[in-house]
């Protein structure tokens, strides 16, 4: 799927972890059926290796350590922070280079900085809040994570990235500590979700009522919390999940896919999905990176359904193709 690009790890310091640099070929098939998250890691530890085993020409090798040159200088360039899941993060390659090369352009130069090692953090933070949760609690154990994030965010930066997006439901609970100071535009999920929502002028289903919006996550009221607030302040009514729907569904569900029952999980988060649309929801956000691929592609339910990875794909391709446009007309 990948051609012409770089893969490398990073020895000089611990605080830059492996990154991925790379052009696409469009022509090579692309997976579209739910990945087996061991395949998916696997997947990238090979990726992450295959600089030992292969001689790159010398164009395509860089310093190891810091330089004072970004990696890459096109003012287009969008800068990826990989999430706390590996299989999240490749999921949104995919659709970043489908969706811009699907029309016969050429895929937006962009520069991933990954690290595992965040999933393995954030089992020392403790379980997400579900309902009613110790959300500041949660917060102060995970101050490692954030670090780790911002680290990436300073690399992305200093590599050339003219834009910041993060690719995970999880990491989102922490975008204020991670955009403050960032010398870039840091676009995020929640955002372009109430973005594209805006512009598509819905309809209230129940007369005197606003436009109503579900949000589905099995991460708690964290990141619950942060679509809501971005939804509510483009005037959606946000519906979460009562009490009873997370305890005997939703949780349930999250259960049965740590057990890797796919059926048992999606069978569940269906329920609870036809629970928010009796409500009244226009739409169901699936704020999960959990959620991705449990459902058939052209299963019915999916058109109630929004994939926030999607938004972001398209608004971060829409910022790439119109800045290439603008510098384009300014340098004639």
């Amino acid at each position: 799927m990948f051609d012409g690009g770089m893969i490398m790890p990073f020895n000089c310091s611990l605080k830059y972890p492996p990154m991925f640099v790379g052009n696409v070929n469009k022509n090579k098939p692309l997976y579209r059926t739910r990945f087996n998250p061991s395949m998916a890691i696997n997947l990238s530890s090979i990726l992450l290796q295959s600089d030992e085993g292969e001689k790159l020409p010398q164009s395509k090798k860089i310093s190891r350590c810091h330089t004072s040159n970004p990696l890459l200088t096109q003012a287009n360039t969008v800068g990826i922070i990989g999430g706390v899941s590996v299989f999240s993060t490749l999921i949104f390659l995919e659709k970043l280079v489908w969706f811009s090369s699907r029309d016969g352009q050429q895929s937006i130069p962009f520069v991933v900085c990954s690290d595992p090692a965040i999933s393995r953090d954030l089992l020392f933070c403790g379980s997400f809040p579900h309902v009613n949760g110790k959300d500041a609690q949660f917060r102060l154990n995970c101050r490692t994570i954030v670090e780790n994030l911002r680290d990436k965010r300073a690399f992305l930066e200093q590599s050339g990235a003219r834009c910041i997006v993060m690719p995970c439901h999880v990491s989102h609970a922490w975008l204020v500590e991670l955009s403050t100071g960032c010398s870039v535009p840091f676009h995020n999920l929640g955002d372009c979700v109430a973005m594209e929502l805006k512009e598509a002028k819905l309809k209230p289903l129940e007369t005197g009522s606003n436009v109503r919006i579900g949000v589905l996550t099995a991460n708690g009221t964290l990141v619950a919390g942060f679509y809501q607030e971005k939804l509510q302040n483009q005037g959606f009514e946000v519906v979460l999940p009562d009490k009873a729907t997370m305890e005997h569904i939703v949780i349930p569900a999250i259960e049965a896919l740590n057990r890797k029952d796919t059926e048992g999980a999606k069978n569940l988060l269906t329920i609870a999905i036809h629970i928010l649309l009796v409500r009244a929801v226009n739409y169901v956000i699936l704020a999960s990176d959990e959620f991705q691929g449990l459902w058939p592609h052209d299963d019915p339910l999916l058109k109630k359904c929004i994939d926030p990875m999607d938004a972001l794909a398209r608004f971060t391709i829409n910022w790439a193709q119109s800045t290439e446009k603008l510098q384009k007309q300014t340098s004639k």
